[in-house]
Formats: C-alpha cells, structure tokens, sequence
C-alpha cells in the first residue's frame, strides 16, 4: 500500500509543478489569440477602405473623362446647330446638348462626393493603419514573452507528462479513475494532500484518523473535504524522485 501512496503523492506533485508552469504562461496565450483577432480584424477594415479608395479613384478618373467626352459632343453639336436646315433638327440637337450638360453637372456633383469622402477615407485609413501598427507591435512583444516563458519551462512540462503517464500505467486504475476524477472536480487541482500538525488544508484531523495516516498501511480520504490525506514523507520522496 505504501507503494500506491507514493505513486499517488507523486502523480499529485508532477500535476500541481505542471499547474505551475501553465500558471505562469498565465493569460499569454488568450492575450496573444485576442490581440491576433483584432489585428486581422484592422486589416480586414483596412483592406475594406483600400478597396473603396481604389473604386473611388477609378469611378472618379472615369465621370472625368466621360465629362470631357461629353463637353465635346456638346461643343459638336453647338456648331451643327449653326447649319440645321430646319427647326426639327435644332430642336433634336438642342435636346441632345441640354442632356450632355445635365450629365456633365450630375457628374461633377458625383465628383465633389466622392473628393469629399476621399478626405474622409484618407482620415480612416491613417486611424487603422495607426492601430494595426500598434497592435502588431503589442503581438510582437507578447508572443516573445509567451515564446520565452513555453522556452523556459517547456522541457521540463514534456518530462513531466512522460512521467505521469508512466506513472497512470503503473498505478491501478481504479486509484488513478479515482484520483483524476477528484482533481477534476476540485477547484485547486489538489486530490492529494499532506498531513501536516495534524490537519489537512488547515482543517483539524480527528486522533485516529492522524494514527492511520502515519501508519502509511491505507488510502485515508478527508471527510471534510473529500481529498486522500497521505504523510508529508511521500512528498518529500516525490520531490526526491521527481526532480526532473
């Protein structure tokens, strides 16, 4: 029994070292995935405006040169007028010049718009290029602080899940359902606590219950709390084999 007290004293040490090291990732990666969310969603904002500052560009180089086509034909059809012959004529050409200028006038409003909301473009896209770039430069600086801290403790997390899984095949798997089960279901991770001054977790032990625990001859579990409670001398030793 002591052997199942100490693979499960050890399966609880590598488990809360690993807790550790993912505690001290913290939030860096949801931090990094957030700030990649935002810089895709600057650039599809800023893709958005290029994109309408190159049709505005283009719709505007075009009602310019259709507007000097049709000065042109209007300025045809003026000198036609001089030589019509009858009234029919001069009325279907006068007709034709009132619509060549209601074009050209419909078309320079068309072009005072789209100058007006190119100064606006011209606003926006210095805002978001402005805040893609920051934002690409708080990326940078969080993903290498995420990259040094996985650098730092990587190693030794893979060692560390090698172990434990050695260590689930070598315990019964009735204690390992047993302990995973309670350490899913506890907020701090700890199934396995140690005995110490006659409490577990800082709440009093009954007499017999601290005999049997330093008996080191039976799975103890806390009727409080519902944790295995084992000797602090399994820890030590965890600590002694598991120093990875």
């Amino acid at each position: 029994m002591q052997e199942v007290l100490q693979q499960l004293a050890n399966l609880q040490y590598i488990d809360s070292r690993i807790d550790e090291i993912r505690q001290l990732r913290g939030d860096l990666p949801e931090e990094v995935l957030d700030i990649e969310t935002n810089i895709n969603r600057y650039q599809a904002k800023l893709n958005q405006l290029e994109e309408e500052e190159d049709s505005l560009k283009e719709e505007k180089a075009k009602l310019e040169n259709d507007i000097e086509v049709s000065k042109e034909k209007t300025k045809k059809y003026e000198e036609q007028q001089l030589s019509v012959r009858n009234n029919r004529e001069y009325d279907a050409l006068t007709k034709e010049i009132e619509a060549q200028k209601q074009f050209v006038e419909t078309s320079e409003k068309r072009i005072e718009e789209i100058e007006k909301r190119q100064e606006e473009l011209e606003a926006e896209l210095e805002a978001v290029r402005g805040d893609l770039e920051e934002t690409e430069e708080l990326h940078k600086d969080k993903k290498e602080n995420l990259d040094k801290v996985i650098e730092s403790t990587k190693t030794e997390e893979d060692k560390l899940l090698e172990k434990r899984e050695e260590l689930e095949e070598e315990l019964d798997s009735r204690y390992v359902r047993s302990y995973n089960r309670l350490r899913n279901g506890l907020s701090n991770g700890i199934a396995v606590v140690a005995m110490e001054r006659g409490a577990a977790l800082g709440m009093a032990l009954p007499p017999q219950t601290q005999v049997e625990v330093r008996r080191k001859n039976k799975v103890i579990i806390d009727e409080h709390s519902g944790r295995i409670v084992i000797d602090p001398s399994f820890f030590e030793e965890a600590k002694k084999q598991l120093n990875v």
